[in-house]
């Protein structure tokens, strides 16, 4: 639930109104179920660490094992920069009243952003048992904070009502702005492949994690359709600030109930979470090409760990630079909450690349002679990677499509295309010349 449940999406998803409901419902049904039989039977068939990146290799190839792996990776490079524009838009409101203003300056953003940033990089440098609480404190807040706001939510309907009516949940004349918010729904529901690579950590997994699924995605589509509601009920959806919107909606609603003092420890404390999700994804993902075996493919000081502290600093100080520059270039040229749903944009699309990889396998293996010998039977095979892998490209193909925070379709889909077409032509440099290259030179000696 941890994993999956991720509150930095649910502003600028909410901004799209009462529709966005039936999206949570759509995307739950069709693309979180579907991916919880997929890792079971995947991870079931292909025992060991990897993941995505063991499972497109094992049924594609090499190639697309590796493809799937830097997608899975790379996407984190766009994905911690929206943390960190997320942490910048919550935590002037922790200074107090009169400081929310600073959230749309681009100086005060980059300069943050550069803070946060470089503090969390020496942090995992020095090592998971430093850098964990901050990782921690992530966990467990971003739980305070949903609790908050829904308890709020529920406190303030019930006294004051809502002005949420049944046209609220209909299609919109002009649906362009929300379909974007159906591929970022699918990116926020990510997170059970992750089970995979615990599997050796957790007890009787045989019979624990198709329960764990189960409840997780009960309790996490619960989550992120009360939220969504909430945001709904404290807000109007063309006022939801994309970066600010959860304390916006705490703030409103606390002054309604008159305990409108929470707000800045209630800011400061959602800025520690939202810290502690920028540290984990930051640790985990400057690990994930040496746990899937990218690294053969990679050039060899990546893989350097420190002498004394034993982490992947390297890796570790690129992933802070790439982040940090892609925060700044977009800022150029957008303003601040166009700038997040640039990022978010291009990683819901590099995110969603394993899960076309992992469908596929299922589909494939269905149809194959051993279809029988898995977890589940060839007909539920058939369905749920047939149901996730029409989700999963509906879902990259609509994340094409602007969200309302965009101004220029033109640069717009430059950046999403251009953007794709870089990172995928990437993994094919590494792979097919970089790799061949270096693994020629290993043979004959040369270092």
């Amino acid at each position: 639930m941890v994993a999956v449940f991720n509150l930095n999406v649910v502003p600028s998803i909410a901004a799209n109104g009462g529709v966005t409901i039936w999206l949570w419902l759509i995307s739950l049904l069709l693309f979180f179920w579907p991916q919880g039989i997929a890792v079971l039977e995947l991870a079931h068939r292909y025992p060991g660490e990897g993941g995505v990146y063991l499972w497109a290799k094992e049924v594609f190839g090499d190639f697309h094992g590796f493809l799937s792996g830097w997608c899975y990776w790379t996407n984190n490079m766009m994905y911690v920069p929206t943390v960190m524009l997320y942490f910048v838009g919550v935590s002037v409101f922790a200074l107090g009243s009169g400081h929310e203003g600073l959230a749309d300056s681009k100086t005060f953003i980059a300069a943050a952003t550069l803070v946060l940033m470089s503090l969390l990089v020496v942090l995992n440098i020095v090592g998971l048992g430093v850098g964990k609480w901050i990782s921690n404190l992530g966990s467990m807040g971003t739980g305070v904070a949903a609790v908050t706001l829904i308890g709020l939510g529920v406190i303030v309907w019930l006294r004051f009502g809502t002005t949420i009516t049944a046209a609220d949940f209909r299609i919109p004349a002009n649906p362009r702005f929300v379909l974007n918010s159906f591929g970022v729904i699918c990116f926020g529901l990510v997170g059970l492949e992750l089970a995979s690579i615990m599997g050796d950590e957790i007890q009787d997994p045989e019979r624990n994690l198709p329960r764990a699924v189960a409840w997780g995605g009960v309790l996490s589509g619960l989550l992120y359709l009360a939220t969504t509601l909430t945001l709904l009920i404290a807000i109007n959806r063309n006022d939801i600030n994309v970066l600010q919107g959860i304390v916006q909606a705490v703030g409103q609603m606390a002054s309604k109930v008159g305990v409108g003092w929470i707000v800045a420890p209630f800011a400061l404390m959602l800025s520690i979470s939202i810290a502690g999700i920028g540290s984990a994804w930051l640790a985990g993902s400057a690990r994930i090409p040496f746990v899937a075996g990218l690294d053969s493919y990679l050039p060899a000081w990546m893989g350097r760990v420190h002498s004394e502290y034993g982490t992947p600093y390297a890796a570790l100080i690129v992933h802070g630079a790439v982040s940090t520059s892609l925060v700044l270039i977009t800022l150029l040229g957008s303003g601040v909450q166009e700038t997040f749903q640039r990022l978010l944009s291009l990683a819901v699309v590099l995110q969603l690349v394993p899960f076309v990889y992992m469908f596929g396998a299922l589909l494939k293996i269905s149809l194959g002679p051993s279809a029988s010998s898995g977890r589940y039977s060839k007909p539920v095979l058939v369905l749920a990677g047939s149901s996730g892998l029409i989700t999963t490209i509906l879902g990259i193909a609509l994340a094409f499509f602007p969200a309302q925070q965009i101004t220029s379709l033109r640069s717009y889909e430059t950046w999403m295309v251009g953007g794709t077409a870089f990172f995928i032509g990437l993994a094919v440099f590494f792979f097919y010349i970089y790799g061949r290259r270096k693994a020629a030179h290993a043979a004959t000696g040369i270092v």
